[in-house]
């Protein structure tokens, strides 16, 4: 199987505890029917069976609708539900013992802060690089800021494709403009939104009009 080509535009990241007493399965679906291109499945709270399970009914789901499932930090979760990659954050997993693991056919994803962390994850073997926080975020409240200049280096000096992410909504999307992203990573503007397929529909919108 060769490592499927990526439109990294939306980049959805789950986050159950943004949902409420809706189904979880239904509002990954209601999202990628909006225009969500990639999924990445971030389970913290449960047990490496349960994320399994979980992992195995979300990929039923991408697979439906041909867009890569990808497994945040988890290698043996990525393998165990044949996911097309996996995302590593800077304390996990180095990304070239990853990419040994895992082969050539696997996305791997890595977060970077800087220019020096990006140059590093790109040597080692990232398909793609996570860069960010781009704006203050509710939802990792430890998370390291990333300025749009430093962004924009990125973007220009690496290779790769790059995700922003952070703290982005719809009513900051558009600071990205001409910054070189390939696309936006979201969470709770789209997870934590009573109709998430709507949701992904107006980010795809201005993603359109920036030519992502």
């Amino acid at each position: 199987m060769e490592k499927v080509q990526t439109d990294y535009s939306l980049y959805l990241c789950t986050d159950q505890g943004c949902i409420g007493e809706r189904n979880f399965y239904q509002v990954v679906e209601h999202a990628i029917q909006g225009g969500c291109s990639v999924v990445q499945l971030r389970e913290k709270k449960c047990s490496t069976r349960e994320f399994l399970q979980t992992a195995k009914r979300i990929k039923a789901i991408t697979k439906k609708y041909n867009i890569p499932l990808i497994i945040n930090d988890r290698i043996d979760i990525c393998l165990a539900a044949d996911a097309e990659g996996v995302h590593l954050g800077l304390q996990d997993m180095p990304v070239a013992e990853a990419r040994r693991l895992l082969g050539d056919k696997k996305i791997i994803g890595c977060s970077a802060h800087s220019l020096t962390e990006a140059c590093q994850a790109k040597k080692e073997g990232a398909d793609y690089l996570g860069v960010g926080a781009v704006f203050a975020t509710d939802t990792k409240k430890d998370a390291v800021t990333t300025s749009l200049d430093t962004l924009k280096e990125i973007c220009q000096k690496i290779n790769l494709p790059v995700v922003a992410i952070g703290g982005v909504k719809e009513d900051n999307a558009d600071l990205l403009r001409d910054t070189g992203i390939a696309g936006i990573a979201v969470i709770s503007a789209i997870m934590a939104d009573s109709e998430p397929r709507k949701a992904a529909e107006r980010l795809k919108r201005i993603l359109n009009s920036m030519d992502l």
